[in-house]
């Protein structure tokens, strides 16, 4: 009998997952130039101190070193590097007074802070880590320096980076002005172009997802630069208009698109390549071209040629049809605006002392005092290694805990026999610094794996500390990794703190609340309405459901994901991404003039949407307000509106809600 082969676990399969993405050569020249010269500039002057700190300043910038727009990357690199000085400082004023092992609550309080912020957004949880990092390490090793001397030099290698962002570019599109936006902008035309050519075939939803992503990035693209001129009081430009009125026809046309693909039908290859003409019109400041013809067998496919024609005229035009951008009156708004904007929007319940922060804030704090108290209990001096690998794997927001554990027993392994070989066949004093040069420089390509950034990182490590003065045998730095993989892997596991409905369900809760507004609105709106509020919140949904499937597949992948006793929070999501898919397709309907739902069948199905969210949100409520079946009926004349209620049906069944 031939058995059928078993499929291998999530938890054991994704430390083997590679991320396929494009080298980023600019910033491999930009990690080259940072962390080694300066480390080395150190050495030649014989000050090595100020050259390991620069040095681990810019390596910590270099992690967020991403692809998008210098005002993207002042806003990622940025809050990081303020909040890895502040770290600094805290952790050398710990040294020089001596703290001894008043440092474990002190890690404990600092972790706690680190965790808790990890719900406020991508930002600001990498701002938390790395302020974590730098508290530990300032509180080790063992350097010269005033506290705020050594924070003022992690400070400058974190500049030093954010300089050569801003000097060392890929090159730019000959698209005049506003380079970075305008890429941002053309990506969304070229991730359009791509989800209808996937339409009707099985990579649809992904193909939408990348989709959402791309709206994403160019909308944090825009926002800050609109930001940037209120802050500085300063006008918009015709062109910074053209921009936005060509980024909100693109918001139109991707609308009327997933109507398009929420019919499931294959489209014709010259209606997919219309988008792209509009990428190749951004990025060469030359006409599109001529398009695709216009057809109206379908509502969605003449809302789609509609804003076809639309963004045609948008891109014909050389001048903005608008006037606005004066600058704001007051400032102090656009500085709160931005300040949400740094490290995310905030949600009911995403605060830093909600459930969530302090589930996050209590599993970090745990895991860095237990793995403290125990390396100063081994030894008292050159204690940091442990809490300091313990800080970049215990971030309940970084990926399965497993996976990571995995991977970063193999990249410090490999990194330390790679430094080892290293210092068998370099000598002199200068070679830790081209060592640390191959880090830096390695360190943008290898965020495909979490193992092969941990080899850069380790390599980059291991020559500050070799610089530093501290030579300890590499067997050292191997046991304190060991230990703490495995102090991790027990505190991260323990039932409280692992809690998939803590850290998950809160964001599936979240997603399903924006969801229920954007359906409501379209049911709801007025004939003829303007649809500027519609697609914020069609937008909003999208985003938080993007969170809430990052968060879904982390706890699908985690080694005790308990889903005997959790909903399948991955069913819910995309079920709940349907639903967002239907009501978009409807709301197109609707513009062109189909049937409008009664207001007894809008409410019924916005209060079983809102119902399944209370039951996720409460446990309790499951047993005591259960879905009725009324709510779950298809609607009458309206194709789209019956999907979202089959759709409701999914949830209630994985969710458990009924």
């Amino acid at each position: 009998m031939i058995r059928a082969p078993r499929a291998v676990p999530a938890w054991l399969a994704h430390p083997f997952r590679w991320q396929r993405l494009p080298v980023p050569w600019a910033a491999v020249a930009r990690g080259a130039l940072c962390a080694g010269p300066l480390l080395g500039a150190g050495l030649a002057t014989g000050h090595p101190a100020p050259g390991v700190l620069t040095g681990l300043g810019s390596m910590l910038a270099g992690v967020n070193d991403r692809p998008g727009t210098r005002r993207t990357g002042i806003v990622h690199i940025g809050l990081p590097a303020l909040a890895s000085a502040l770290g600094m400082l805290i952790g050398a004023s710990l040294q020089t007074v001596g703290a001894g092992w008043w440092v474990v609550p002190a890690l404990f309080a600092v972790g706690f802070v680190s965790g808790a912020g990890s719900v406020a957004g991508p930002v600001r949880s990498n701002a938390g880590m790395q302020m974590l990092a730098t508290t530990v390490l300032g509180a080790g090793m063992p350097l010269p320096g005033a506290p705020w001397a050594k924070a003022l030099y992690v400070l400058a290698g974190c500049l030093w980076l954010l300089l050569l962002r801003l000097v060392v570019r890929s090159p730019r599109p000959a698209g005049g002005a506003l380079s970075g936006e305008r890429a941002a902008v053309a990506t969304v035309f070229d991730a359009l172009s791509g989800a209808l050519a996937a339409a009707g075939g099985p990579g649809a939803e992904a193909a939408r997802r990348r989709l959402t992503a791309a709206l994403d990035r160019a909308d944090e693209a825009l926002r800050l630069r609109r930001l940037t001129g209120r802050l500085l009081r300063r006008t918009a430009t015709p062109q910074e208009l053209l921009l936005a009125e060509r980024f909100a026809a693109a918001t139109a046309l991707c609308e009327a698109s997933v109507a398009l693909l929420w019919e499931a039908r294959p489209l014709p290859a010259r209606v997919a390549e219309s988008p792209r003409r509009f990428a190749d019109a951004l990025r060469t400041g030359q006409p599109p071209g001529r398009l695709s013809a216009p057809e109206t067998s379908t509502p969605a496919r003449g809302a789609f040629d509609q804003a076809l024609l639309d963004a045609a005229v948008a891109f014909a035009r050389r001048e903005p049809t608008t006037t606005q951008g004066a600058a704001a009156p007051a400032p102090v708004p656009a500085v709160r605006e931005a300040l949400r904007a740094l490290g995310g929007r905030s949600r009911p319940g995403r605060g830093l002392f909600g459930p969530a922060g302090r589930d996050y804030g209590l599993r970090v704090a745990v895991c860095i005092a237990a793995s403290a108290a125990v390396a100063l209990l081994l030894r008292a001096d050159h204690w940091y290694w442990l809490p300091a690998t313990a800080t970049f794997l215990v971030k309940p927001d970084l990926g399965p805990l497993f996976s990571r554990t995995v991977n970063r027993f193999a990249g410090t392994l490999a990194g330390v026999l790679v430094f080892a070989g290293a210092g068998e066949l370099l000598t002199g004093s200068w070679w830790p610094a081209l060592v640390a040069g191959a880090g830096g420089a390695l360190l943008p390509f290898a965020v495909r794996h979490f193992a092969l950034q941990t080899v850069a990182i380790t390599l980059m490590v291991l020559s500050f500390v070799y610089a530093g003065g501290a030579r300890q045998a590499a067997t050292e730095r191997i046991v304190d990794t060991s230990i703490a993989c495995v102090i991790v892997l027990v505190v991260g596991h323990l039932p409280r703190l692992a809690d998939p409905r803590r850290r998950v369900g809160q964001r599936v809760t979240s997603a399903l609340r924006a969801t229920e507004r954007f359906l409501r609105h379209v049911l709801e709106a007025e004939p003829g309405a303007d649809t500027t509020e519609r697609r914020a919140l069609r937008r909003a949904a999208y985003r938080a459901l993007g969170e809430a499937r990052a968060a879904a597949e982390t706890a699908a992948a985690e080694l005790l994901a308990a889903r005997d006793r959790n909903p399948d929070w991955l069913t819910v999501v995309s079920a709940a991404e349907r639903i967002v898919d239907a009501a978009t397709a409807c709301a197109v309907r609707l513009d062109h003039g189909a049937h409008r739902p009664s207001l007894d069948e809008a409410e019924r199905l916005c209060r079983a949407l809102a119902a399944m969210a209370d039951a996720l949100e409460d446990p309790r409520r499951r047993r005591d307000t259960p879905v009725p079946d009324r709510d779950l009926r298809p609607v009458p004349d309206c194709a789209t509106l019956t999907d979202v209620a089959a759709e409701l049906e999914h949830i209630r069944g994985y969710a458990g809600t009924g």
